[in-house]
């Protein structure tokens, strides 16, 4: 009992450290380089870690309980999505594609002409009032609007009424991305470890609530900058989105070269290695 307590302790800090790997670092300060706020950067850490934590859960269980064998040629598939994906956030970074798409697909404040009802949330819950985007109509709306309280439908609660649908789906397809390509790593580890199924199912949900809070720290961590910086210089802000971004796309490049020739899964000699 001393011992398995011990393994799932291990797990937890284990997961924690997992978190920090230099991909997820990455990924996530792209996210996060554009909050607001340290706790909206806290709820990008949670979404990243579920989706993580899942996909982790899902594919490890398949491998512990069923002995499936991941091919190398698809362990270097799966890592090299990781790679495109960095790449994808850091031309979106640049280009300001991601600014416009959170916009475009933000259920609070879809976009109209004239006249229209404004749904817009506190905390998790919204209120509606009517509003206008014409400047003849747009000083005209009741101070009193907010008396209009409605409870959300379940898909606006926290988090999604804090971040959006864009902004929390975001986060969690990331993670389980992140979870697709480590999890073979971390089921094999499981493996060599731990005989008992139930209990390495257990760590792997241990390993997983582990980098829920590894993430929280760090996306609490990156984010002040960037909300400190959204206070007082809109220049020096601007500036971090870019390094963000070039971060991303640099590391994804670079990712993709040594996933795709060095390792061989162009050249039809792949060479994987969990880790």
């Amino acid at each position: 009992m001393t011992s398995a307590l011990l393994i799932l302790v291990i797990g937890f800090f284990l997961g924690m450290r997992h978190a920090t790997d230099p991909d997820h670092v990455v990924a996530v300060s792209t996210i996060v380089s554009r909050e607001r706020s340290i706790p909206r950067a806290g709820w990008v850490g949670i979404l990243w870690g579920v989706g993580h934590t899942l996909t982790i859960l899902v594919v490890g269980a398949a491998i512990i309980l069923f002995g499936i064998v991941i091919p190398p040629r698809l362990g270097l598939t799966l890592e090299f999505s990781v790679a495109l994906m960095l790449i994808m956030l850091g031309v979106l970074n640049l280009t300001g594609a991601m600014h416009w798409l959170s916009h475009r697909f933000s259920p609070t404040h879809p976009e109209h002409h004239g006249s229209h009802t404004h749904l817009h949330s506190h905390g998790e819950y919204a209120h509606i009032h009517p509003h206008s985007h014409s400047p003849l109509t747009a000083t005209s709306a009741s101070p009193e609007h907010h008396a209009k309280e409605v409870e959300p439908p379940h898909w606006l609660r926290a988090p999604f009424a804090r971040l959006g649908i864009f902004h929390s789906l975001r986060p969690l397809l990331i993670g389980i991305v992140h979870g697709l390509a480590g999890s073979a790593a971390v089921a094999l580890l499981v493996l060599a470890t731990i005989r008992e199924p139930r209990l390495a199912l257990l760590y792997l949900l241990v390993f997983g609530i582990g980098t829920v809070a590894g993430m929280i720290v760090i996306t609490a961590a990156i984010g002040f900058p960037f909300v400190y910086a959204g206070r007082t210089s809109e220049r020096f802000s601007s500036a971090l989105r870019v390094s963000s971004g070039l971060l991303s796309l640099g590391f994804g490049l670079f990712l993709a070269y040594r996933i795709g020739f060095l390792n061989g899964l162009f050249n039809g000699r792949p060479n994987w290695t969990p880790h």
